[in-house]
């Protein structure tokens, strides 16, 4: 099947729709101080993967919107006039009185790791469900996408994502899929139970190196693409941080390196890939395009401090490309 055979012109407003946690996440100002010691937070800052995802989407051009659930209080103030601003419609978050806005609050560590502390499983973003006009939203895009933070909120959260990827199936429209284990939040066994409707039903599988080894237990990054697409994906991208980001598909594999930065803040810069990844899918570029204009928009958002400030527009990532291609010639003549 090819890669693109199902793309149709759709009578509908949205082409990108995800659903899932959206959070403020609170963040450690220094490295390597633990959450068990008095110190310095800094925030809150709009996150949550899938909301990162949709409003990245949205800053480039694709016409976005979000199903999720805030609290009646000014975390979820700030949560939707964020993506509002940037342009997702957000008619499909709900207000939930009875609940308070996700949170997390984050570390880092030198070695760029994190370590996270959750408030979801029964805050507003723990809250998430479809009703009538949902499904209809979802029904009438061209993609979905799901993270697998969102099956591991908590049970109303997976049942939800399930119904949704039912939806996509049946309205025949694209669905990507991003693992983004969390620990934090469920086991890895547990993970890989619940993370199977999702790799079978999507199109396109969108983990980390880790993740796909922790997904199928091979190390090697083309022999766990290629056990990842035996199970249902047409396309693994594994995403490899400064090393770049691959593509196996049954017939080939292509990698591209990374985009030399220095690094801020790496928060969301999975999300932002993705989000760059379905905008080239949508238009139906070349994959070995599609995966260095993603690899430059996570890069682009790692220069930058919190989740959510990614590239600002198409034109951004175009010119940000230019100017490394350019430098790379330079370089390389002078060798």
């Amino acid at each position: 099947m090819n890669l693109y055979s199902n793309l149709r012109e759709y009578a509908m407003h949205f082409e990108v729709v995800s659903l899932g946690e959206i959070l403020v996440e609170i963040m450690r100002k220094d490295r390597d101080v633990p959450h068990s010691v008095p110190a310095v937070y800094l925030g809150p800052y709009p996150s949550g993967a899938p909301a990162i995802f949709i409003d990245t989407a949205a800053n480039l051009g694709l016409k976005s919107g979000f199903i999720g659930a805030v609290g009646d209080d000014d975390f979820g103030t700030l949560l939707i006039e964020k993506l509002r601003e940037d342009g997702v419609d957000v008619s499909r978050i709900r207000v939930v009185k009875e609940y308070t806005t996700g949170t997390t609050f984050v570390m880092y560590y030198s070695s760029g790791t994190r370590k996270f502390i959750f408030h979801l499983r029964h805050s507003a973003a723990g809250q998430l469900s479809l009703d009538p006009l949902d499904r209809k939203y979802i029904a009438e895009s061209k993609l979905l996408h799901i993270m697998g933070s969102s099956l591991a909120v908590n049970e109303k959260s997976r049942e939800a994502c399930y119904e949704a990827l039912k939806i996509a199936e049946d309205s025949n429209i694209i669905v990507t899929f991003d693992p983004n284990l969390r620990p934090e939040l469920l086991d890895v066994e547990t993970i890989r139970r619940i993370c199977w409707p999702a790799i079978k039903a999507c199109r396109v599988i969108l983990p980390s190196r880790d993740e796909a080894a922790a997904l199928t237990g091979i190390d090697d990054p083309v022999d766990a693409g290629r056990k990842l697409i035996s199970i249902g994906p047409e396309v693994a991208v594994i995403k490899m941080g400064s090393k770049g980001s691959m593509a196996i598909t049954r017939k080939e594999v292509i990698f591209k390196p990374s985009f030399k930065v220095s690094e801020v803040d790496p928060t969301g810069a999975g999300d932002v890939y993705d989000a760059a990844f379905a905008y080239g899918l949508l238009k139906n570029w070349r994959l070995s395009r599609i995966l260095e204009f993603a690899n430059a928009a996570g890069a682009i958002k790692v220069t930058r401090f919190g989740p959510m400030n990614g590239p600002s527009s198409i034109r951004e990532i175009e010119e940000f490309i230019r100017k490394h291609r350019k430098e790379r010639t330079h370089i390389d003549s002078l060798i």
